[in-house]
């Protein structure tokens, strides 16, 4: 069959071949299309406005083929483009890419790049920058991006040559990608975005150093038997040997191999907060979250375990505190298994290590002869943990506990849900009590801590995975940090479902003022404020927007919530008092965990586990 020469034309020109004439701009869109970028993420301004044309006149090209477009999405403000990215970029897999302008726009960026950098998360970020002629002048709306954004970005390029724009732009995301995922940035001056070069079609930086990492850690992923022999000795003299396993098992696609590994040997599993997903807290060998605030189960296996096996995990003071030679006091071996070399040995001293992909190194482990178990007593201890210290609250109050909100949702999804959610108590109880059974199924700024990270995440994630059931479960302070994405949402019809846990307060600042500061709620009360939510998510579109304020109503509203076909708000008014337990204070030991009134507490001297004293309170929040 001959091909229609009106056809074989324009799929010429879609298709550029080396040697085409092109703008600057216009190769930037050729690049994300070639790296199979669909979504787009950023605020507009003069310095990538020639950017933003290239995006119309890309889409206008494939106006007869929309997969080939490139969806733009045009959030509140630039810090809520990038926490989309970073939402896409968790659901999905893939690279989130975000664009924003000079000056401003890229430092409303800055958030973001280092929320990307703190958990490991890969997005491309593409700032305009002022005329290079201009650059250093003080121009208007000129920062000096590259300075800012090299002390917490994976990598930045400025680019300067015009001629190696295209190559800069590939290689931005084989950086983000590849080895620890992580945020780059490309600066690109509005000159070179204007400038008329040609297309190559291929080719990226020699970027040696990097790429010797890189063929480093890939060469040394396999281990050889001998090293395979040491691991297995450890684990044979271990009785009490723990899986710790944190977001570099889901970052790179081990779930399976993690859970195959944790069966096989018959080794308990205690995730991070950035690791849960691997693993269901109803299977037998999952105790959930451990930590600073982490089920008690799950710290007490901690204290109790004599091998600690730590996967895709940093040692972060979340869960080592401010004492690491006091985390896992009992352990005569740690084992340690990262991608990051500069993670090795870092906080707590390992006895095994191994540099490699935590999927390669799981596989390669399994493929010892030896057939190793955990010992059955060390089992049962477990199983009774799990029994005794179960999480708890108060089931006995007229009012809305958040635990048994995020409890019901858990039920009535499965666990089969994306939750993101902002940072405070409401976080802490969405880790607690939602079984999360699927990987990149909870989204939240970990390292960062950063508020109003939910509402944005949430549409990002939706845009990354449109099938899925895509839940915001935020609260009142995180929630009026970006609430303007509320429009975003209605505007470009994304479903997402914004769960909101209003205590009239910043919860988790009140909790330790009553715990450290006797009670002086200083800046925490939000009890004067006047934020009507509901009218809010109603005035931006919202179809569904209610309130529940009494228990007997909380079940029937949440499964309307959750059945409703487009977004929904649901504001559910919770226990202003209630607390996020269990939780380790500062300078505390896990022995030292305080409870609550509903957990059980192994700590003789403080049963209630309510009493915190006045120990260095500042340390660590």
């Amino acid at each position: 069959m001959t091909q229609n020469p009106e056809i074989a034309s324009k799929s010429a020109q879609k298709v550029p071949l080396p040697g085409a004439p092109m703008s600057g701009a216009d190769i930037i869109l050729r690049v994300l299309s070639e790296q199979g970028v669909d979504t787009v993420f950023g605020y507009s301004g003069g310095a990538i406005l020639p950017t933003y044309d290239a995006v119309f006149r890309f889409n206008e090209l494939h106006a007869d083929d929309p997969e080939r477009q490139i969806n733009l999405v045009v959030p509140a403000n630039e810090q809520t483009a990038g926490f989309m990215a970073a939402g896409y970029a968790r659901a999905s897999g893939k690279v989130g890419v975000f664009m924003v302008t000079s000056g401003p726009g890229a430092t409303n960026a800055v958030t973001p790049i280092a929320d990307c950098n703190g958990d490991s998360v890969p997005v491309v970020l593409i700032c305009g920058q002022v005329p290079r002629a201009a650059i250093g002048s003080d121009a208007f709306q000129e920062a000096p991006v590259f300075n800012i954004m090299s002390a917490c970005a994976k990598q930045v390029f400025l680019v300067t040559d015009p001629d190696k724009l295209e190559q800069t732009l590939r290689t931005a995301f084989e950086v983000a990608r590849t080895g620890r995922p992580g945020p780059v940035v490309v600066d690109v001056p509005k000159d070179i975005q204007n400038w008329t070069g040609t297309w190559q079609g291929h080719g990226t930086l020699a970027f040696r150093g990097y790429s010797d990492r890189l063929r480093k850690v890939a060469t040394g992923a396999r281990l050889e038997e001998s090293k395979r022999d040491e691991f297995f000795d450890l684990l044979a003299q271990s009785k009490r040997p723990l899986l710790y396993v944190g977001g570099g098992v889901i970052t790179a696609g081990a779930t399976a191999q993690l859970r195959e590994f944790a069966e096989r040997y018959r080794i308990p599993v205690v995730n991070t907060l950035m690791g849960l997903g691997t693993i269901s807290v109803k299977h037998e060998l999952g105790l959930g979250m451990l930590g600073m605030h982490g089920a008690a189960c799950a710290n007490y296996a901690v204290e109790d375990c004599d091998f600690l096996i730590a996967v895709g995990a940093r040692f972060d003071d979340r869960v080592a505190g401010g004492r690491p030679h006091a985390f896992a006091p009992r352990a005569r071996f740690v084992a340690h298994i990262d991608i990051d070399e500069a993670e090795i040995n870092k906080v707590k001293r390992a006895h095994w290590t191994h540099v490699g992909d935590a999927k390669d190194t799981l596989l390669s482990l399994m493929k010892h002869e030896a057939h190793v178990q955990a010992p059955l007593a060390w089992l049962d201890h477990i199983r009774e943990l799990k029994q005794r210290y179960t999480m708890n609250y108060d089931r006995n109050s007229p009012l809305i506990q958040p635990q048994f909100v995020v409890e019901k949702l858990s039920e009535m999804t499965g666990g089969r849900a994306i939750v993101t959610t902002g940072v405070g108590q409401h976080q802490m109880w969405a880790a607690q009590f939602f079984d999360f059974v699927e990987p990149r199924s909870f989204l939240t700024s970990g390292s960062m801590g950063t508020m109003g990270f939910g509402l944005p995440a949430a549409i990002g994630a939706q845009m990354g995975r449109p099938d899925a059931l895509v839940i915001d479960i935020d609260g009142d302070g995180s929630m009026r940090m970006n609430i303007g994405d509320l429009e975003t949402a209605t505007t470009y019809g994304v479903p997402v479902k914004v769960l909101l846990l209003n205590n009239v307060g910043d919860g988790m600042i009140r909790q330790w003022q009553r715990l450290f500061y006797d009670g002086r709620l200083c800046v925490s009360d939000k009890s004067l404020h006047r934020k009507d939510f509901v009218m809010a998510a109603r005035a931006d579109g919202f179809e569904f927007a209610q309130r529940v304020q009494v228990l007997s109503e909380v079940e029937e509203k949440l499964r309307a919530f959750i059945d409703f076909d487009g977004p929904a708000f649901l504001e559910v008014m919770i226990d202003q008092d209630a607390d996020v337990f269990p939780m380790v204070g500062p300078g505390m030991s896990y022995s030292e965990m305080i409870t609550g009134p509903f957990i059980p507490s192994r700590n003789a001297q403080e049963p209630s586990g309510t009493r915190a004293g006045h120990q260095t309170a500042s340390d660590m929040f």
